[in-house]
């Protein structure tokens, strides 16, 4: 069976329709994708579903409709725009990318090694962009990929360990031609067909080669080891609210979890220690008032935050900057602190956010 000329006549009549994406029909009429949204794209899929993704393309391609104009906005406007999808340091890479690209001429490179060199490009990311944007016969392989290639060969060996193995197979599968669509046919196959749980076997275009099937248990491929649970670490957070609705907020350091994103003030928890949790621990004194609590999963930590309440007057303290109430829903905040204020105020990061605020000094 010539498993990719299936998969592209497959791809022609029941692609995904994205917004990032040239359709079969158009690349057929000679249109080609722009790398800047390629790249977008791929940076923003990384460990985010597309219907998450979506909105957040739209809002930057939309403020930023070239990668000189995201290479000339603010640092700061890029994080607030990204808050909310996760992963920051994937807007910090962005930024930096655009920089070094518009610096250069505004033009992508064309091949994976040359991709590889820019910010926040990996291996997966640069053969995305080569297939798609540069018709460079790739192998591209992310997750739906790697499970629909452990099932066609029913690969008994574990995941972490066969990603070579899989590559090698998804390399001899590429198409000279139109290897761009053959990368989102995979793509595709594996996230509406060949699913993680309940795969729809009798609609998949290459069904004939796929051995899983014969097991009569294709979802047991990928092997995986079991998940541990995640650990539960604790801390607390206070939000404090001027009497004109403001609230304070504080910008974290650049390095590491949540980096250069904003927050209300916190104790010192992380990934690995847990931070006090009693209104002792406040970063200054006042009437602070217990607000409830709140849970949020990373993605290698469970997250309960202790939240207190305080109205507070005067000048912010040093190292944080009020925030009017109908600028809160703009700012860069993780959606950890959104839930934080949200218990302590119902409603306050849920205002509209006018285009034309200015932050007092």
């Amino acid at each position: 069976m010539d498993i990719a000329s299936r998969l592209l006549a497959w791809y022609e009549a029941h692609h995904r329709d994205l917004p990032w994406r040239v359709t079969p029909a158009a690349f057929a009429r000679g249109v080609r994708a722009d790398p800047y949204r390629v790249w977008m794209s791929e940076v923003m899929l990384q460990q985010t579903t597309v219907e998450a993704v979506k909105a957040y393309f739209r809002n930057f391609v939309e403020k930023w409709p070239t990668v000189e104009a995201l290479a000339a906005a603010p640092a700061g406007d890029v994080m607030k725009a990204w808050a909310g999808l996760g992963y920051y340091s994937r807007a910090r890479n962005l930024k930096a990318c655009a920089d070094l690209v518009a610096l250069r001429g505004g033009r992508f490179p064309d091949t994976e090694a040359g991709l590889r060199e820019l910010p926040g490009i990996g291996a997966y990311t640069a053969a995305a962009i080569a297939a798609i944007a540069f018709d460079r016969p790739a192998a591209v392989v992310d997750g739906n990929v790697e499970r629909v290639v452990t099932r066609l060969h029913s690969i008994e060996t574990l995941l972490s360990e066969a990603k070579p193995q899989i590559r090698a197979l998804v390399e001899k599968l590429v198409p000279q031609t139109r290897p761009g669509d053959f990368a989102q046919a995979m793509m595709d196959l594996g996230a509406t067909i060949c699913t993680p749980k309940r795969p729809r076997c009798m609609l998949c275009p290459i069904r004939e080669a796929c051995s899983a099937i014969l097991t009569g248990d294709p979802e047991r491929f990928p092997v995986r080891l079991p998940k541990d649970d995640k650990p539960l670490r604790k801390g607390a957070a206070f939000v404090a609210e001027r009497d004109d609705g403001a609230i304070l907020l504080r910008k974290r350091p650049d390095k590491g979890l949540l980096g250069g994103m904003t927050e209300v003030p916190t104790t010192a928890w992380t990934a690995r220690v847990d931070g006090a949790t009693t209104a002792d621990a406040a970063p200054f004194p006042a009437d602070w008032q217990r607000a409830g609590q709140i849970g949020h999963v990373f993605t290698h930590f469970a997250l309960e935050l202790d939240i207190f309440y305080a109205r507070i007057a005067g000048d912010a303290p040093a190292g944080h900057f009020w925030s009017l109430a109908h600028e809160i829903s703009g700012e860069a905040l993780p959606t950890v602190m959104k839930k934080a204020i949200e218990a302590a105020i119902p409603g306050a990061t849920k205002k509209p956010s006018p285009h034309s605020a200015k932050r007092p000094a």
